[in-house]
């Protein structure tokens, strides 16, 4: 079984859960206990998820690298998150400075400079405002870089040339931002996370020491055996298969490379994969993953897999405050669009079934529907067309809009 799931819904990590979470990992680096094993035991999740703390903690000792890394999110209605928790805001995780004590537990005494870049991708609620007054009210808050894509567009030249309006990004507009000031100010790698609490950046450093050792770039992958994954797959319907299905055929070219959580906001690329990448993004929407994998695998960059730890916090995700299929629709279009522009390997099939049938509105009438091809199907099967077509796949869907 892929990693250590748990569907109970769990919001991102607390502040002071965090700080037991490192006090644990560093009973474990001590010595003073010993760490989780991954083969099917049953440790409690705490207990999993400080090994992983504890793995990254001696990684970044041992690497010792003299680097400097950037730490990179988009915002986009993360006011209610970036805020402390209290009775007038139950969703609150004090993200920001969550993150900022996460890193320095981490760095602290090592070579390894760090800063972090909190871009707006166009918020209309300016979650910018928050991710200021935060940094503004923490000892390590000159670390803090918080930029708006607003301001750096419409632009001239450089990798934002072609977005024209903040409302033509979903996420990855602000992502280009934030790693191209990071790339002029001096950063020698990047690593793309999510504005909230689900990844604990403590595990930082086993990106840091993969990417030491001469990895270009290091993708965390919630599929991994060793992975921890608390996820609420229950905001899905069961046609969340008939997506996969689709994404994965036309990302051939990334799932074959052994890739299998293309999303997860967890991923390190180094300088010489950034100037690939920021020549020429060919998407600013929620696929700019998919897209700057693509160019890393184009241009003959390694990628490496790493596993961690995932505490998935869903109740304000963009996802679902912008609608999950206005998401997928952003995602598949996106990968057929970057797959194309990056001229490479891609069922052509399938992609013409996502120009066809992967919109919103058809979408919302598939997620809850299941083709008898693709039920009961195990995941490491979606995206192999002896299990469905493109051509099976598009009459269902055919079936599907006409009823």
């Amino acid at each position: 079984m892929p990693g250590t799931e748990n569907d109970s819904g769990t919001h991102g990590a607390l502040p002071a859960h965090d700080a037991e979470l490192r006090g644990l990992a560093d009973r474990i680096v001590a010595g003073e206990i010993s760490p989780a094993s991954f083969d099917g035991g049953d440790e409690p999740l705490d207990l999993r998820l400080a090994t992983h703390l504890a793995r990254s903690k001696h990684a970044a000792e041992t690497a010792a690298w003299p680097g400097s890394i950037a730490i990179v999110f988009a915002m986009w209605g993360e006011r209610r998150r970036l805020a402390p928790r209290s009775g007038n805001n139950p969703t609150g995780e004090d993200a920001l400075h969550a993150k900022l004590d996460q890193l320095g537990w981490l760095f602290d005494g090592t070579p390894t400079t760090w800063s972090v870049y909190a871009v707006d991708d166009g918020d209309p609620e300016d979650s910018a405002i928050v991710a200021e007054e935060r940094a503004a009210l923490h000892s390590r808050g000159e670390r803090v870089s918080v930029l708006r894509l607003g301001d750096a567009i419409p632009a001239r030249d450089g990798p934002l040339r072609t977005l024209t309006d903040v409302d033509e990004s979903r996420k990855g507009g602000a992502i280009v931002l934030g790693a191209a000031t990071a790339l002029t100010n001096g950063a020698d790698a990047i690593v793309m996370t999510d504005a909230d609490n689900s990844v604990n950046l403590g595990q930082v450093g086993a990106l840091v020491a993969e990417h030491a050792a001469g990895t270009p770039v290091v993708v965390g992958d919630r599929k991994h055996p060793e992975s921890v994954l608390v996820k609420a797959e229950a905001r899905w319907g069961p046609g969340i298969v008939v997506l996969r299905h689709m994404q994965r055929m036309v990302g051939r070219a990334l799932f074959d490379s052994g890739l299998r959580d293309t999303q997860a906001a967890f991923k390190l690329y180094g300088r010489a994969p950034l100037v690939d990448i920021l020549a020429a993004p060919s998407t600013f929407g929620f696929a700019f993953d998919s897209d700057w994998l693509y160019a890393s695998l184009r241009h003959g960059h390694h990628i490496e897999r790493v596993p961690f730890g995932f505490v998935d916090s869903f109740e304000e995700s963009a996802s679902i405050t912008q609608g999950p299929m206005t998401t997928w629709e952003s995602l598949l279009q996106g990968l057929v669009f970057a797959a194309r522009a990056r001229d490479v390997s891609h069922d052509k099939d399938m992609a013409d079934v996502v120009d066809r049938f992967g919109h919103a509105d058809v979408l919302e009438q598939v997620i809850n529907a299941v083709p008898p091809e693709l039920a009961g199907v195990a995941d490491s099967q979606l995206g192999d067309p002896k299990v469905m077509t493109p051509a099976q796949l598009a009459a269902w869907l055919e079936s599907i809009v006409t009823r």
